[in-house]
């Protein structure tokens, strides 16, 4: 399965490791409402942006590539994240291309991966993070080649790690956030770092959905400030 968006950027499941391809087969029949109930407006609005979900081989096994962001930032302060951010102009249409060039652009610029290592094999459907008003394109990635990667600007990026899938995947890791506005949400304690919001809960879509997740407590709450 190959196609390619409006500026020629091409988007092919061909090559993957086999370990990967339940992503890959869970991405192309997903609906919006099964990944979030936070959805775009339906009379448009929301500022476009788009996250790269990457997946390599580490020491560990298969791991995800997630970034801290600065404490100092305006907006999702101290973090844990995908690497992703705003369309700019140059990245084109919003509806086509640009939320690939996009995930691949901010990457780069947030850790300094290189992009041509990337192979970009599908694309998730749009969601939206209310309290922000982004509305996000999850782009699912393969580190077919994998770069070094880092903080490339500290003001913005604290710091960038992986994390192996089968840490994502161990019940003991996982637990459920509730946030000061009532919202409940799964998270993940992995990397030294509590994973949740909107971060967490598309690992948590897309474990379940590509067959991945293991049964885990639910009721296990732990609080958004874990290390106090």
């Amino acid at each position: 399965m190959t196609s390619t968006y409006g500026g020629g950027v091409e988007v092919s499941a061909h090559g993957l490791p086999e370990w990967l391809l339940p992503v890959a087969r869970a991405a192309e029949t997903i609906e919006p409402h099964q990944l979030s109930r936070f959805l775009p407006p339906p009379q448009g609005g929301g500022r476009p942006s788009a996250v790269l979900v990457l997946f390599g081989e580490g020491p560990g096994g298969p791991e995800l590539l997630l970034m801290e962001r600065s404490g100092s930032l305006r907006s999702h302060a101290g973090q844990p994240s995908f690497p992703g951010g705003a369309l700019d102009p140059e990245d084109g249409d919003p509806d086509e291309e640009g939320p690939l060039r996009a995930a691949l652009r901010e990457a780069e610029e947030e850790t300094g991966l290189d992009p041509s290592g990337v192979q970009v094999f599908a694309v998730l459907p749009r969601l939206y993070i209310p309290v922000s008003g982004f509305v996000v394109t999850p782009v699912l990635g393969w580190w077919r080649r994998p770069s070094p990667v880092e903080p490339v600007d500290p003001a913005e990026t604290a710091r960038v790690f992986t994390v192996p899938v089968a840490d994502l995947t161990d019940p003991a890791n996982r637990a459920t956030t509730v946030h000061p506005s009532g919202h409940r949400g799964p998270a993940f304690l992995v990397g030294n770092a509590l994973v949740w919001g909107f971060t967490a809960g598309v690992i948590d879509r897309i474990l379940h959905y590509a067959g991945w997740e293991r049964p885990w407590d639910r009721a296990r709450h732990v609080p958004l400030d874990w290390r106090a």
